[in-house]
């Protein structure tokens, strides 16, 4: 089963969503990080409601920084955010090349029976020039409204990239 890390800033929002989401596929293995984190923070109350009328009631969540462990072990890095993308080029360049933003992966990965890897080694994300579309805005201090907006944005996105994130037979 490939092992998808959901990458956001504080690891208590975006991030949060699209793991406790994507979890939800037994075929996919997720972890949730984020590139500034004050470590072991609960996610925002927001985020819980926003899950929660999602139909997922994520509870155990604690924050986590990102870590050389998880960029090793990752077969996929999902970022919410070109800023997150960056940093892993800077922090983890080993990593580069398995690190998209959610938006570019849910419209460019391909579904199909060649392995998670090969299919996301062809498409050479460390060369790619990241764009202002591929952003999912970071709802934080925004009101309940924003928060779940944001949460189903990802739930959409997630539901085009999910197919793709296992291999077919």
């Amino acid at each position: 089963m490939p092992l998808v890390v959901a990458l956001c800033t504080g690891n208590a929002a975006r991030s949060v969503m699209a793991g406790a989401l994507l979890s939800a596929d037994p075929n996919i293995i997720v972890e949730t990080r984020g590139t500034h984190v004050v470590e072991g923070l609960p996610m925002s109350m927001r985020t819980r409601a926003a899950l929660v009328a999602l139909g997922v009631n994520e509870h155990t969540h604690r924050s986590r920084q990102l870590t050389s462990d998880d960029i090793r072990d990752a077969d996929l890095i999902l970022a919410m955010a070109r800023e997150h993308v960056q940093f892993v080029r800077r922090t983890y360049p080993q990593a580069s090349a398995r690190t998209a933003t959610l938006k570019r992966l849910a419209r460019d990965l391909p579904a199909g029976s060649d392995p998670l890897a090969a299919r996301v080694a062809a498409l050479a994300l460390d060369t790619i020039e990241l764009e202002e579309w591929e952003d999912v805005d970071d709802p934080a201090g925004g009101d309940e409204a924003v928060f779940h907006e944001c949460a189903d944005e990802i739930r959409v996105l997630l539901a085009q990239l999910a197919p793709a994130l296992v291999e077919t037979a």
